[in-house]
């Protein structure tokens, strides 16, 4: 199993092999939603992945929805995130941040009190786990058109804050049923405008987002992650013609901008992300499972049939910050704990043994 093993050029950066760390939630940040010296710790543990993709990273106040997830749109929490760039670069690393708006997915309790907002006024299904306990998902403000530039602003102030503090780059997150994907399926998006109603405008915020961050810090440091067909958090795709051709117009749109990667949830061997695949012409990365494992077997078997050029490796990097060293020695390795997945301190986070 060499593939793994070989180099590989994403965007700007050259890495050392061809799996990387996937953007894991730990709900671990400091007052004011600011990376500490324990994240710091953390990240630089794990800088043998080549890449690192952060955890969902609000760009706004407005955009949380966890307990103590990191934001990146205050002075505070940029000078925290210079701590964990200057960590992983230490140690010879890269790091890109993943700016997560999680639209509805989000409770006012665990955002100082600000309402939530998302493509049209449907609340999410299910709870949200928050200070004062588990609350139902609260109905969002349907965001009027005239607001929408301001989002895009939001992401764009957020990846060039990310620039000043050190990180490598970011990761549009349009995936995993939160903002930007609310807006690509027709069971969040309801919207009458010219952002809603036919699979071109459904695409049209996220196109915007990612070209006025490419433009605002060069399309090479821009990644961008979609999860069609997801069916997660009520944002459901459930028409395959209608689900190809919202992503076929999102991908025929940005290719041109040379982004560094794009990033698909899915099963690499579908004929959708083949036909993604040919479209961008770019690095594609690709993130095999969401609930289950990814082996080094698996990464091999993606990269040995052509499926994609790089893995997004998530569980096995939890407790094994030298996955690198481990899979390339063939050792066993680390259990993960899921009792310490989120929230907490070291324990679970940073307590993990490396081999030396």
């Amino acid at each position: 199993m060499q593939t793994p093993f070989t180099p590989v050029r994403l965007g700007s950066w050259d890495l050392p092999q061809r799996f990387v760390m996937a953007p894991l939630t730990r709900n671990r940040a400091g007052a004011g939603q600011v990376p500490t010296l324990l994240n710091a710790e953390y990240y630089a543990q794990r800088a043998g992945a080549g890449l690192l993709i952060t955890e969902g990273t609000q760009p706004s106040a407005v955009g949380q929805g966890y307990l103590d997830t990191p934001g990146i749109h205050t002075a505070d929490q940029v000078e925290g995130w210079r701590l964990v760039a200057d960590a992983v670069h230490a140690r010879g690393g890269r790091i890109v941040v993943q700016l997560m708006h999680v639209g509805r997915v989000a409770h006012p309790d665990n955002k100082g009190g600000l309402e939530s907002v998302a493509p049209s006024a449907i609340a999410a299904p299910g709870t949200v786990v928050t200070a004062t306990g588990v609350h139902p998902m609260v109905t969002p403000r349907a965001l009027e058109t005239d607001e929408l530039p301001g989002v895009v602003a939001e992401f764009v102030d957020a990846a060039t804050k990310a620039v000043e503090a050190g990180l490598d780059g970011v990761e549009v997150h349009a995936a995993n049923g939160y903002l930007l994907h609310q807006f690509l399926a027709p069971s969040t998006n309801q919207r009458v405008d010219a952002y809603g109603g036919t699979p071109e405008n459904r695409a049209r915020l996220v196109i915007e987002v990612v070209r006025a961050v490419a433009d605002a810090i060069g399309a090479d440091r821009v990644g961008i992650r979609i999860s069609p067909s997801h069916n997660i958090q009520g944002v459901l795709e459930e028409d395959p013609a209608e689900t190809r051709a919202v992503y076929e117009n999102l991908v025929d749109a940005v290719a041109p901008l040379g982004l560094a990667y794009l990033s698909i949830l899915a099963d690499p061997a579908s004929d959708l992300v083949r036909d993604l695949r040919e479209r961008f012409g770019g690095p594609i990365v690709v993130n095999a499972g969401f609930g289950s494992v990814t082996t080094l077997e698996d990464v091999a078997d993606i990269l040995d049939r052509g499926l994609a050029d790089v893995v997004a490796v998530g569980r096995e990097f939890l407790a094994n910050p030298d996955l690198d060293v481990r899979w390339r020695a063939g050792t066993d390795l680390n259990e993960p704990n899921p009792a310490t997945f989120y929230g907490g301190g070291a324990v679970g986070y940073t307590d993990y043994a490396a081999l030396v």
